[in-house]
C-alpha cells in the first residue's frame, strides 16, 4: 500500500518546483510571485477542508491553510535569500545578517478565510533599517495583486494605480477594524469615534492588507486600526506611501493607531485621534 505524502511533504515539493522558476528572480518579482503562489495554495487547501483553532479568541483563528503557505514563502526565502530576516505570523523567524527583513502574512483575515468569505489576501514586505522596502499583497478571489514601495510605483495587476489626491474624511469611506473588547474600552471607543464620525460612511471587513492595498488603489478612502502587527502593516503602508499617501502610527486612548489614506485625510485623523 502506498503511503500518501504528509501535508509538510508535499509544501516542500511546491517550494521545490517553485524555487526552479524563480530562483533568479528579482526582489521584486520574487515577493509578487510569492503571494500569488501562497494565496492560491491557500485557496486550494480551502477548497479541500481546512482544520481550523483558536489562538486567542473565537475570532482570532489560525488554519493548516495558514501554516501550509508560511512553510512554503519561508523555505523559498531560506534558500534564494538566506542572509535576509524572517518574521511570519505563524511562527516562522530568522535573524538576518544582512539588514533585511521579509515579514510575512501567509492568510490575512483568517477568521474571513475560515468562515468562506473571499475577503482576504496573502500578504509580504521587505524591511531594512530605514523602513519598509515595499510590499506585495495578492487577493485570490479577485485575482488582485498589488506592488509597491520606495522605489516602485503601487500597481495592481501590473498598471500603477492613480496617485491619491487629497480628500477630506467628509467625502470619502475609512475602512476600519474595532475588536468588540476595544469597544467597551471606553478611551479606545471614544478614540475611534472621534475619527470614525467624520467620515462619509465606515466600512469594517477585517482584513488589513486587503483594506490598505484598496486604500491605495482608490477603492477606499483612508484606514484605521489599533495595536496592529508588523505583518498587518508593512505590506500595506508601503502601498499606501508609494501611491503618494501617507501611512503614520501615534498614540491615543491608550493604544497605538496605525492610520493611513492621502496626505490631507491623514493629517485630519491625526488630529482628531489628537483630541
Amino acid at each position: 500500500m502506498t503511503q500518501q505524502p504528509s501535508l509538510n511533504e508535499m509544501i516542500d515539493a511546491i517550494t521545490k518546483t517553485f524555487l526552479v522558476a524563480h530562483v533568479d528572480d528579482t526582489d521584486a518579482h520574487l515577493a509578487q510571485a510569492l503571494v500569488y503562489n501562497a494565496g492560491r495554495l491557500a485557496w486550494r487547501m480551502r477548497e479541500q477542508g481546512v482544520d481550523i483553532n483558536q489562538k486567542t479568541s473565537v475570532s482570532d483563528v489560525v488554519t493548516d491553510a495558514d501554516r501550509a503557505a508560511e512553510r512554503f514563502v519561508a523555505g523559498v526565502l531560506e534558500v534564494v535569500r538566506p542572509e535576509d530576516g524572517i518574521l511570519g505570523e505563524e511562527g516562522a523567524t530568522r535573524p538576518s545578517t544582512s539588514g533585511r527583513t521579509w515579514v510575512i502574512d501567509p492568510v490575512d483575515g483568517t477568521y474571513n478565510f475560515s468562515s468562506g468569505s473571499d475577503y482576504w489576501c496573502s500578504a509580504l514586505a521587505l524591511a531594512d533599517a530605514e523602513g519598509v522596502i515595499f510590499g506585495a499583497v495578492h487577493r485570490p478571489a479577485m485575482g488582485y495583486t498589488w506592488f509597491g514601495g520606495r522605489d516602485f510605483p503601487t500597481s495592481r495587476d501590473g498598471k500603477d494605480v492613480a496617485k491619491l489626491q487629497n480628500q477630506s474624511a467628509k467625502e470619502i469611506s475609512m475602512a476600519t477594524y474595532l475588536h468588540p473588547t476595544s469597544i467597551q474600552d471606553a478611551d479606545i471607543r471614544a478614540a475611534w469615534q472621534r475619527v470614525g464620525e467624520k467620515f462619509a460612511t465606515v466600512r469594517m471587513l477585517g482584513a488589513g492588507s486587503v483594506d490598505l492595498s484598496s486604500v491605495a488603489d482608490g477603492t477606499w478612502g483612508a484606514w484605521m486600526q489599533h495595536s496592529v502587527a508588523d505583518w498587518d502593516w508593512f505590506p500595506g503602508k508601503a502601498l499606501v506611501e508609494a501611491a503618494g499617501g501617507a501611512a503614520r502610527k501615534l498614540e491615543a486612548g491608550g493604544v497605538e493607531w496605525c492610520i493611513a489614506g492621502n496626505k490631507q485625510v491623514v493629517d485630519e485623523m491625526e488630529e482628531w485621534l489628537r483630541g
